[in-house]
């Protein structure tokens, strides 16, 4: 009987640690190293790279032109709409002087030869949009009475107020690359630099014109690049490679060292463009895997999971 006993005890003390096993087990966190954080990877180029500084810049007509009256009379009809674009020569009104309102077709009643209409015709003088229409048909107007504006096609471009400190990298860029808010470029070329500088700004005026044939509207604000740098055959990376810390003085990227671990690579970056940071130090290789994303606030020394490579 007590060796009965002794046997179903023995196998009540082999129940108990087998569920204490499980139970311990099925608690446990994954190890560390199964944790790997998905990232993409990419590669150093070797190219070259220019550095602009980009300054805002408002489009602008420098020069109106104005369609006045050639003698008093009533505007019989006007061919012109505001904002319309007219050429140079391009009828813009027909005025009737009073007394031929008054005389009417009597002078031609009396002699059909003479072939007297009293109408004066008045055309553009400049090639623009109509910006101003002061008068329609049927208003009597004085002689030399303002009918319209027509801001001068010729006149327009781009003002930029140049801080004086970028002076000398304008003089060796005549012609500038300008980007409009719907992202299109533009070449610009520096057609003018004002003789004066503002007392307060320090900033000096530079008108930049640019191709006519672009339709860009008045009082447009889009920046313009002027290259102040140039290097060739510089190591670069993705912007998004490199990372940096809240005060932007320490810089580093994450370097992979085997299949599965990447490790914090402190570099020193030099010229910057929109998409491109210059690695001045130190120097990779191009087999060397960069991580582009799934970066951010990996610890030094990380597992992580390529999931994707950069083209």
């Amino acid at each position: 009987m007590g060796k009965r006993y002794f046997i179903f005890f023995c196998f009540a003390i082999l129940f108990i640690s087998s569920c204490k096993s499980k139970t311990g087990s099925a608690g446990e966190d994954p190890a560390p190293d199964e944790v790997r954080t998905p990232v993409t990877i990419t590669h150093i180029s070797t190219q070259p790279i220019t550095q602009y500084e980009e300054l805002n810049a408002m489009s602008s007509y420098l020069q109106n032109s104005f369609i006045k009256a050639t003698a008093s009379g009533y505007i019989k009809s006007a061919n012109i709409k505001l904002g319309e674009y007219i050429k140079a020569g391009q009828l813009a009104f027909v005025m009737q002087t009073k007394e031929a309102k008054a005389l009417g077709n009597t002078i031609n009643v009396l002699d059909s030869s003479f072939r007297f209409s009293g109408l004066i015709r008045i055309s553009a003088t400049q090639t623009g949009y109509i910006t101003s229409v002061d008068h329609q048909v049927g208003d009597y107007v004085q002689d030399g009475e303002q009918l319209a504006i027509l801001s001068d096609a010729k006149s327009f471009g781009f003002l930029l107020n140049l801080p004086y400190e970028l002076r000398p990298y304008l003089a060796g860029n005549k012609e500038v690359d300008i980007v409009l808010p719907d992202k299109r470029h533009v070449k610009g070329v520096v057609a003018h630099v004002m003789p004066s500088v503002d007392s307060v700004s320090q900033t000096q005026a530079v008108l930049i014109k640019v191709d006519p044939s672009y339709s860009i509207p008045q009082n447009l604000i889009a920046k313009v690049r002027i290259a102040t740098a140039s290097k060739s055959d510089v190591t670069t990376l993705p912007k998004d490679a490199v990372l940096t810390d809240e005060a932007q003085s320490d810089f580093w990227v994450m370097k992979m060292i085997d299949s599965i671990t990447a490790v914090k690579v402190p570099v020193v970056k030099g010229m910057e463009t929109e998409d491109k940071v210059e690695i001045v130090r130190p120097q990779f290789s191009a087999s060397d895997k960069i991580l582009l994303s799934g970066n951010y606030g990996l610890p030094d020394t990380a597992k992580v999971k390529i999931v994707k490579q950069s083209e």
